[in-house]
């Protein structure tokens, strides 16, 4: 038993009734099909815009064919492609250098964005009601952090994220002007399905829509195009540029009406040239050559529009395109298509219904692709027809177009509910001063949405059914902002420093508000925050207890009222046997000293101020080696004389008075030596270095004295 199919292709021009016969190996055949041509422009750009007047033709279609075929009650139809409407739009979210981990916030973030898009075709469209349109598909265009280009958001750090996706919307009023149309007909709609739809439905089996391909129907009026990717059909397009304008550009040309530069295209394209008589009623031959120089422009602008929509869509160049529909014969589009989208002349391709592989070949139908879509919609409208869907959402009854496989964030969309709304808010932020710079901790994200479907916990990706009830509610806000100081700033390095040759192992600190506090403090705000960023000599010394070793204050006196410094009277710091001050850097393996300074004695004053306290020679005396020594400079401290021993203070006020010093004489040595001179009896004699001298005589360094009696 074999089943009448019969459906109708209601376009821009005309109507077109067919009629199918599907075997028990599921194959189709043409039976019989008739096209009526529309009387006044009822239909535009896909939309019906006189009921009346399309079911007039409608019916004359229906009548024709019930004449052979008996009565029609059902049909299969399809809305048409060039009725898609297409908008881009984007929606952010806030990240605060917190990276998003989910996959789930992704998918809502890309559902607020075709949320936006729907908005933006109602503002558009003037219309008073986004849910009048029905999302039949989207595409990302690219995904943004901080308005860079970036593959994937996942854990991707920064400010704000960004989707910006291109979504194809069906309005409601055209499947509804459709309906209407068919009811005053005396028809059922048995099935629906999409132009686009159909045509790759025969074309394209699911096997090969893995391949990114794009088809192309270009019509009277409008070009409608169907991109195949990862297994699906990814995106839908229209350009309201077609035949009509390749035709119009024939009549220019050649000075023919409308009807007779149609068919005046059609015999070129077939037979290679057309005789013709324009409205003067002048008889020319035109070849196809004259015929492309001709409408060469025009078919440039067509190729170019289409390859612009097809970019638009798809972002790259498609691996192919296919082209169908009585303007895909267009004398050469296919080269000039090609080449505007950069792919080999052999990757673009008209194709007829000999292409479709299911259909058994018939005498009935004409060969080529101006009946591509009409077999398509029968098929596809049988196989993948349209259903509609009734979901609760809330408790708010919405009714859906199965255009695709419905997911529940399709149903919060037309249910008009706003993703981003129903995340919870960020925590609290708090504010910071780490080693006096200001630092934002942000809040935790707020959780996503909780979304139950028919009782069970569930995500906006899930397929729903007919009758599913969905119940969404806010999600958690997100915590205030908790992070510990190691969180915040990390692990602190440790050093070793050799104290006087000791190994000290120094562990750095956190201090918060000037106080001294572990690493697993938890920052609050407003806290200030310190941490040991460099290792002095002076924090060293206080964290081994050593402060007072650091005291290395200048040691000073005055002399004749002017200020002198006494360094052994400071304390020395040592690093590496360098001299150094209490800010000094310290490093790993540091080797530190400390030399406690000295008390000064007066003898270190003439040592610093490169002054002789006295004159000092040394002379041998009869076999005894004697120093001669006579002051040179006479100091006195608050009116009083003080030696070269004397202990200094800091502070100090002397008064230093050089002294005239003359030659040292022989009589002086009697002044070092025990000598009795009463004793000495007898004549006695002076020798200096073996000659005799007297007592008066000068001496020097290094002399050898005697005296003999």
């Amino acid at each position: 038993m074999k089943d009448h199919i019969f459906a109708l292709d209601i376009g821009t021009r005309s109507v077109t009734g067919i009629i199918l016969e599907k075997d028990t190996s599921n194959k189709f055949e043409v039976v019989d099909f008739y096209t009526k041509e529309h009387t006044e422009r009822s239909m535009r750009d896909g939309q019906i815009h006189n009921v009346v007047a399309v079911s007039d033709i409608i019916r004359e279609v229906k009548k024709e064919l019930e004449q052979s075929h008996g009565t029609l009650h059902k049909v299969c139809v399809a809305a048409a492609g060039r009725a898609l409407k297409t908008m881009q739009a984007s929606a952010s979210m806030e990240l605060n250098q917190q990276p998003i981990i989910e996959e789930e916030t992704i998918k809502h973030l890309e559902l607020s964005a075709v949320q936006a898009a729907q908005i933006k075709l109602a503002q558009e469209e003037k219309a008073d009601d986004y849910h009048q349109y029905y999302c039949v598909g989207y595409s990302i265009l690219h995904y943004q952090i901080d308005e860079e280009r970036i593959g994937s958001l996942i854990d991707q750090s920064g400010e704000k994220a960004t989707v910006e996706i291109i979504a194809t919307f069906l309005p409601k009023i055209v499947v509804e002007s459709l309906l209407a149309a068919l009811n005053r007909a005396g028809l059922e709609m048995d099935a629906l399905t999409l132009e686009p739809i159909a045509a790759i439905h025969v074309l394209v089996p699911e096997s090969m829509r893995r391949l990114n391909v794009a088809l192309v129907d270009i019509g009277a009026g409008t070009s409608d195009i169907a991109i195949t990717n990862a297994g699906t059909v990814a995106a839908y397009g229209m350009v309201p540029v077609a035949g009509d304008e390749i035709t119009e550009a024939i009549s220019d040309a050649y000075l023919l009406d409308f009807p007779l530069a149609e068919q005046t295209k059609r015999d070129i394209v077939n037979k290679g040239e057309a005789v013709v008589a324009d409205i003067l009623g002048f008889e020319s031959t035109i070849t196809y050559d004259a015929l492309v120089g001709e409408i060469q422009s025009h078919v440039e602008n067509l190729a170019s529009r289409i390859a612009e929509e097809i970019l638009l869509l798809n972002a790259t160049p498609p691996k192919a395109v296919m082209l169908v529909g009585g303007g895909s014969l267009t004398p050469e589009i296919t080269k000039v298509l090609a080449n505007k989208l950069k792919l080999p002349e052999n990757r673009v391709a008209v194709r007829g219904i000999e292409a479709i592989q299911n259909l058994t070949p018939s005498k009935a139908l004409p060969k080529g692709p101006d009946f591509v879509t009409p077999i398509g919609i029968a098929i596809a409208a049988k196989q993948n027809p349209v259903h509609y869907a009734t979901v609760h959402v809330n408790g708010q009854k919405i009714r859906m177009f199965e255009m695709k496989q419905l997911t529940v964030g399709d149903a919060l969309i037309q249910a008009g509910i706003d993703i981003q709304k129903l995340y919870g808010r960020p925590g609290n932020a708090v504010m910071v001063s780490v080693n006096g710079q200001d630092v934002t901790i942000p809040g935790q994200f707020g959780q996503a949405p909780q979304i139950i479907v028919n009782g069970e916990s569930s995500n906006v990706e899930r397929s729903i059914q007919n009758n599913d009830h969905v119940h969404v509610t806010k999600g958690e806000d997100g915590l205030p902002a908790q992070l510990t100081l190691e969180e915040l700033i990390g692990d602190l390095p440790s050093k070793v420093i050799y104290f006087n040759n000791q190994p000290v192992k120094h562990y750095a600190n956190y201090y918060v508000n000037d106080k001294k506090q572990a690493k697993t403090y938890v920052v609050k705000d407003r806290d200030k925050i310190i941490f040991d960023q460099e290792l002095l000599v002076k924090d060293f010394l206080h964290f081994i207890g050593k402060d007072k070793l650091q005291q290395t204050n200048t040691f000073s006196i005055y002399v004749n009222k002017e200020q002198v410094k006494l360094p052994m009277g400071e304390t020395k710091v040592l690093v590496n046997h360098k001299q150094v001050n209490v800010e000094h850097i310290l490093h790993n393996q540091d080797k530190l000293a400390i030399e406690p300074a000295k008390t000064p004695l007066v003898s270190d004053l003439f040592t610093v101020l490169e002054k002789e306290a006295s004159k000092t020679i040394h002379v041998s005396f009869n076999g005894q080696p004697i120093e001669l020594d006579r002051a040179c400079c006479s100091i006195k401290r608050e009116g009083q004389i003080i030696g070269q021993d004397a202990v200094l203070s800091n502070g100090d006020s002397l008064e230093l008075k050089q002294i005239e010093v003359g030659s040292f004489i022989f009589q002086d040595i009697f002044r070092y030596v025990d000598i009795d001179i009463r004793n000495v009896s007898g004549d006695f004699k002076l020798y200096r270095n073996g000659v005799p001298a007297s007592f008066d005589g000068e001496i020097h360094n290094g002399d050898n004295l005697q005296l003999t009696w």
